[in-house]
């Protein structure tokens, strides 16, 4: 684990840009909440493409021509498929490199040059990338399983922007986990011996003999929070899907309603902070220290951020009696 110095936050890769201009945007969109609709032409659209599900309730007036561009909401449950089955595909390929000392193929690595990834990284432990590679297809597995079996769709809407967007979202996030790893490109060498690479596999491999034998103790630090953190979202999209049951478990409307318990006595959007705090708990693993990671956990605050900031004016906005006490974000805070 080696401190950040000043080359290595300059160096901008094209997946730092990419992470770096997301935040910003994200950012900019937050503020803009706080300027007076009038003040620019197009403000109606903005919102539009910004908000989804119940937020776009509660904002102004929609121009027509944007919902000729509206999907169901319920195709969330898409962003999760996608991303278990490439997230998959990119852990299989890990596992076989670090395990196996089989390389990756010529395709994947030069996806990972594009992207900026370094030929040869030294100081990073390839068991942080496999672990946090782990634990983002655990988090789209568990949250596939929840849209499927635990939350409770209205006929609530999202853009098809936002649709394609968090197509891509989850393919490029684990593109980032996996530029993390450490390669070392030395020309013509494999790992295994008696063997050549097969045709359209790259010599490039993954250094991570012994990868056991790099555990550290922000692994454990990093694994306790994301279990920790993925527990809390999880019971916070059980009592969302409660509040649309009876009893029986069986679903009798598609209201909204003021949710009680957990982390719901402190923000209104508790699930987008355990959205945060299990990237949060990626970064942890990776060591403190890996630049790249913290862009993203930097886009995941401002887009969770945004997020919550229009719930929570969408409940204020809907129930008199919604506590007052509760922050939309961080407790105490925002």
């Amino acid at each position: 684990m080696a401190p950040w110095t000043g080359a290595e936050l300059l160096a901008l890769s094209p997946l730092r840009a990419l992470w770096l201009a997301l935040a910003a945007a994200f950012l900019l969109a937050l503020l803009l909440q706080l300027v007076p609709p009038g003040l620019f032409p197009g403000y109606a659209f903005f919102q539009d493409l910004i908000r989804y599900g119940k937020t776009k309730l509660g904002g102004v007036p929609r121009p027509a021509a944007c919902r000729a561009f509206d999907v169901p909401k319920r195709y969330f449950s898409h962003f999760y498929v996608i991303a278990v089955l490439w997230n998959g595909f990119l852990l299989w390929f890990l596992i076989q490199s670090l395990f196996l000392g089989v390389p990756f193929p010529n395709w994947l690595h030069a996806l990972l040059r594009i992207l900026g990834a370094a030929q040869f990284q030294g100081g990073e432990l390839a068991l942080s990338a496999f672990l946090v590679l782990l634990f983002l297809w655990l988090h789209s597995a568990r949250r596939l399983f929840e849209c499927l079996y635990v939350s409770v769709f209205s006929n609530a809407v999202i853009n098809v922007a936002q649709y394609c967007f968090g197509l891509v979202y989850y393919v490029l996030v684990g593109l980032t986990v996996l530029s993390q790893v450490p390669m070392d490109g030395r020309n013509g060498e494999w790992s295994l011996p008696y063997h050549r690479p097969p045709e359209g596999w790259s010599s490039v491999y993954v250094i991570g003999k012994n990868v056991l034998m790099q555990a550290r103790w922000f692994h454990i630090l990093g694994m306790v929070m994301f279990i920790w953190s993925s527990a809390h979202q999880y019971k916070c999209h059980v009592i969302l899907g409660n509040l649309r049951r009876n009893k029986a478990g069986i679903v009798i409307h598609c209201n909204h309603r003021i949710p009680f318990g957990d982390w719901f006595e402190y923000v209104s959007s508790p699930n987008y902070l355990a959205e945060l705090m299990i990237y949060i708990s990626m970064a942890v693993t990776f060591g403190f220290y890996n630049t790249t990671w913290w862009l993203v956990v930097t886009y995941v605050f401002f887009s969770q951020a945004l997020s919550a900031f229009l719930s929570h004016k969408f409940y204020k906005s809907q129930f008199v009696s919604y506590p007052k006490h509760r922050r939309a974000f961080l407790p105490f805070l925002f």
